[in-house]
């Protein structure tokens, strides 16, 4: 049976399951709405529907679908590693969500919610500032977030440093997160789900 995943293909967070899918050469269909949807108590998408399984939040669907696939390489089974992968995963959750989200409504959604230009110049120095702990760690990496290999966290965190590049404001130089972007861009997973001018 398909995966169906539920939600508008314009969420970043229905974007990370389908760039998922792609790397794990899942076959999945996607549809705006549906009545599972109601499952999720805050009404948010992404839903995912496998069989008589129904599953809400993105990054839990994330894990989910690693293990289901058996990708050890993209979330592996052996602890240490997978601590480092998932320490990563929730980082973007948490600290570096919190920190573009803001600005990025203000100035790549134009919600008039969000129009407080004190608050929207301490997310953007939030924002920067995670993506300077992002930049030193990919320093020390040469490669990907959680280590020399592409793994679950880069999906997130990827996402998170499109919209970096896509928000209309003054940026550092963070020649890391450069190279990392385009390290990113050669895979064409990414390129359909994340690069593709969808903000």
């Amino acid at each position: 049976m398909t995966l169906r995943i539920i939600g508008k293909a314009s969420s970043i967070n229905v974007r990370k399951v389908l760039w998922a899918c792609e790397e794990l050469d899942l076959a999945c269909e996607r549809s705006d709405d549906g009545p599972e949807r109601a499952h999720n108590p805050n009404g948010l998408v992404p839903v995912i529907v496998d069989g008589d399984f129904v599953l809400w939040e993105s990054n839990t669907i994330l894990r989910y679908l690693a293990g289901r696939q058996g990708a050890s390489a993209l979330l592996p089974s052996e602890p240490r590693a997978r601590a480092e992968v998932e320490k990563w995963i929730d980082w973007q959750a948490t600290e570096f969500n919190s920190a573009w989200r803001y600005a990025f409504m203000a100035l790549v959604r134009k919600n008039p919610a969000f129009d407080d230009a004190r608050q929207i110049e301490a997310s953007l120095r939030d924002w920067t500032c995670m993506l300077g702990i992002l930049n030193a760690r990919l320093t020390e990496t040469k490669a990907y977030v959680a280590g020399p290999a592409f793994t679950l966290a880069d999906i997130p965190i990827g996402l998170s440093v499109n919209r970096w590049f896509l928000t209309p404001m003054q940026r550092p130089s963070f020649p890391a997160v450069d190279a990392y972007y385009e390290r990113l861009s050669e895979r064409p997973a990414f390129m359909k789900h994340g690069r593709n001018g969808i903000d």
